[in-house]
């Protein structure tokens, strides 16, 4: 095992001291930790304005972990992984509750604007894995392009995403068991009398969560195995839900289209987006991929655009077999399937969809791990959760910090809790990586000149502005149209100006977004909008999380990480020294 300084350091993975956990500087003792806060102000600037670089993330910050991830993966294990990730908790769970809740029958045109604005974040996502091919995904990208401080935030937001994500798939789990031995969906959870959407506790939820995590911890390749047997099983449901409901349709539960409008759609868009969230756990795979650079763009780019197709089908055949006000909520394909004479489809369905679930779980639990373990390598959190097992390659105290507080979670919470959470939390960083990707086109530190620099910061703060704008009067008033003559004309003019006024500073080497600027700004604008389209108490609550995240950051982030790049700086100092005066 390979120390930082590059001694040889034989250390038990198993370790508890209070040097693994807080090895920096400011909190070593109570007399530095008071200094560290008394210079609150002065790291805050510092960690705003400061940038990480390509070659820190792929090389020093991966020291961090002592071990290195098992390059085992392939473009095939992608592909897969991505049908793992991201079918099964959407598609079964959140379709029946938003064709019934919000949208009817158009609840197929809410995938449509979902998928669209999900493949524009998957472009985004594809250049910066294959270029930055660590396990940080979208937290490492961020930190390189738009500096530590909105890499924070993300991290912040992708615990959350993390956490909240696997709880509302585990919950999702025991309802579609409990229909297929032909029971009531909540009839497994304990009944209380506490208060309403956290009342009926799910202790098969944790128990599933905790198996997932134990597999994922084991190996990483026989993760990908189990995967692929698991995703096959439920792509051959898929394919039976399909062409059943298809069979059974009845064109006239497709009427009213449009139950409760336009404004329904893209409230249901913004919850359904949920069901496209967990194609970025691809692109924490980077770091174990034999051949990022081709592996990358087919599994992402693959996966997602016949994930996109399967969701439309599904959805229409759904609206096709049940009228929108008879959809169960809970178990909406099962029930559809007992309601058109099918009554042994519903337990295939349940048997798909549990498969489909316990993919999701699978994988990410690899994947959030993935991200867990390279923000420790950051100190944003304890350096402990950083470090990778020396036989297994996998970081189980990542993993374990990210399942624990999701099965506690998991067994209190309601599903709509915390999908509205969820949504805002992945559309946000969606949205700063089509920012980040921008920057990191059109701006090179010590190359860009100032002026364009400033160009570059107007045009995205015309972009940014004018989609919030766009998202608030469709907020305000969905029927009105004077607002959209000043928004969408502003959106359209600050990334014709970026496109002509401001020249690109870098060429990706193998895989670029196309038609840069014009797709991360609309990707920017969807994300925005569907934000926009949330309500109210779903920004109460990501407004609350945000809050405690900054609080944690003043605190304990901003110290830990000025401690660690101020090290290495000095690191380097001593080291260039030592050269000179060896000359």
């Amino acid at each position: 095992m390979e120390g930082m300084d590059g001694d040889i350091q034989p250390r038990s993975y198993w370790r508890w001291s209070k040097q693994d956990f807080f090895p920096e500087q400011s909190f070593q003792s109570w007399g530095a930790y008071k200094l560290a806060l008394s210079q609150t102000g002065f790291r805050l600037k510092d960690r705003f304005l400061s940038r990480s670089d390509d070659s820190d993330e792929l090389g020093k910050l991966r020291k961090q972990s002592e071990n290195e991830m098992k390059r085992c993966l392939n473009w095939w294990d992608l592909i897969w992984f991505g049908f793992g990730s991201v079918i099964g908790a959407g598609i079964f769970v959140l379709t029946g509750q938003e064709a019934h809740e919000h949208a009817g029958a158009a609840i197929v045109l809410s995938y449509v604007a979902s998928g669209i604005s999900a493949m524009l974040s998957v472009f985004c996502y594809t250049e910066f894995a294959v270029e930055i091919p660590v396990a940080g995904g979208s937290f490492a990208y961020l930190r390189v392009e738009l500096g530590d401080f909105a890499a924070f935030i993300a991290a912040g937001n992708l615990l959350l995403e993390s956490v909240v994500g696997g709880a509302a798939v585990a919950r999702a789990w025991t309802s579609y068991f409990a229909t297929l031995i032909n029971r009531a969906p909540n009839s497994l959870r304990i009944h209380t009398n506490l208060a309403k959407d956290f009342n009926l506790l799910d202790p098969i939820a944790a128990v599933v969560l905790s198996i997932g995590a134990t597999i994922a911890m084991i190996s990483t390749k026989k993760t990908s195995y189990l995967n692929w047997i698991a995703s096959a099983v439920n792509t051959v449901v898929i394919f039976f839900v399909i062409i059943a409901g298809f069979a059974h349709a009845d064109t006239s539960n497709l009427k009213p289209f449009l139950p409760y409008g336009t404004e329904g759609v893209f409230q249901a868009a913004a919850i359904v987006y949920f069901a496209y969230g967990g194609f970025d756990n691809i692109a924490t795979m980077a770091e174990e991929t034999r051949n990022p650079s081709r592996d990358i763009p087919i599994g992402l780019l693959g996966s997602m655009s016949m994930i996109t197709v399967i969701y439309c089908l599904m959805a229409l055949s759904l609206c096709m077999m049940q009228k929108y006000t008879d959809i169960d909520p809970n178990a909406a394909y099962s029930v559809a399937f007992q309601a058109v004479g099918m009554k042994w489809a519903k337990y295939l369905v349940a048997l798909g969809a549990l498969k489909g679930m316990t993919t999701v779980l699978l994988v990410g639990a690899l994947g959030q791990a993935r991200y867990t373990t390279h923000i420790a390598r950051a100190h944003m959190i304890p350096p402990w959760f950083a470090l990778v097992h020396p036989k297994t390659g996998t970081p189980i105290n990542a993993t374990l910090l990210v399942t624990i507080p999701s099965a506690i979670i998991a067994f209190f919470s309601s599903l709509d809790v915390l999908a509205r959470l969820l949504s805002i939390s992945t559309l946000f960083i969606f949205m700063m990586m089509a920012v980040a990707l921008l920057v990191r086109r059109y701006y090179a530190r010590g190359v860009t000149p100032r002026q364009n620099l400033l160009k570059l910061i107007i045009c995205l703060m015309i972009i940014i502005a004018s989609s919030m704008g766009t998202s608030a009067y469709w907020g305000l008033k969905p029927n009105g149209w004077i607002g959209y003559t000043v928004t969408v004309p502003l959106w359209f003019f600050g990334t014709l100006g970026l496109a002509v006024l401001v020249p690109q500073q870098r060429t990706p080497k193998v895989w670029g977004v196309p038609l840069v600027p014009w797709l991360p700004s609309l990707s920017i604008a969807t994300n925005l909008f569907l934000m926009g389209s949330l309500g109210a108490k779903a920004f109460e609550r990501f407004g609350i999380c945000t809050l405690l995240m900054l609080v944690y950051y003043v605190f304990f982030g901003v110290h830990a990480t000025y401690d660690l790049a101020h090290q290495t700086t000095t690191q380097h100092k001593t080291l260039d020294s030592v050269k000179v005066m060896e000359h």
